[in-house]
């Protein structure tokens, strides 16, 4: 029988629960971005519109039609984007909740399993990916030249929200494993 340190430690530094406090982290952190962009509008909804208007990049005949100079338009984008914030919140504290439930054994009280923490775990880091690689650094970086705006330029703070998604999805799709030395030996003579 293993003493209980062992068991701690299989649980405190497993995958899982570096996937579930990963989970955590960002779920908060999120939901602090979205806060904040509720709290704070004009800062970050003009931000939106100077990313959209093109106003304080590179101008080029060949990419300023690009430019969206049309509040409203800048208001929705940005409304969208909280709301998308808000959302991978949600999902990944969800996520949270359903690991905590795994890590202690108590999987049947909410009729969640280690699918389902995957699963959420998964989908709010690839709705993050979508917002940051596909949202800013693609559309805001790229085809607005955001990464020229001397004005906003959000494309540091984009790819760090991407590379730490980008982490936790290869976490939680890591397949599990059982260290060599945990792993029950086979009688002497048997078939393996």
């Amino acid at each position: 029988m293993r003493h209980s340190g062992a068991r701690v430690l299989d649980i405190a530094g497993s995958r899982r629960t570096a996937v579930a406090i990963l989970a955590v982290i960002t779920g908060f952190y999120y939901l602090f971005v979205a806060i904040t962009n509720c709290v704070d509008t004009d800062t970050n909804r003009n931000a939106v519109a100077a990313v959209l208007s093109m106003r304080s990049t590179i101008h080029n005949p060949g990419t300023d039609w690009r430019a969206i100079t049309n509040s409203g338009v800048a208001l929705v984008a940005y409304i969208l984007i909280v709301i998308w914030e808000f959302l991978i919140a949600f999902v990944l504290l969800a996520a949270a909740a359903v690991w905590g439930r795994v890590l202690t054994g108590r999987p049947r009280r909410l009729r969640a399993d280690l699918g389902v923490a995957v699963r959420l775990s998964s989908l709010g880091w690839t709705m993050a990916v979508m917002l940051f690689a596909g949202g800013f650094l693609t559309v805001g970086g790229e085809w607005f030249r955001m990464w020229a705006n001397k004005e906003v330029n959000a494309s540091s703070a984009a790819l760090q929200n991407f590379l730490i998604a980008a982490v936790g999805l290869i976490l939680v799709h890591l397949p599990d494993s059982i260290a060599p030395h945990h792993a029950p030996m086979p009688p002497k003579g048997s078939r393996h």
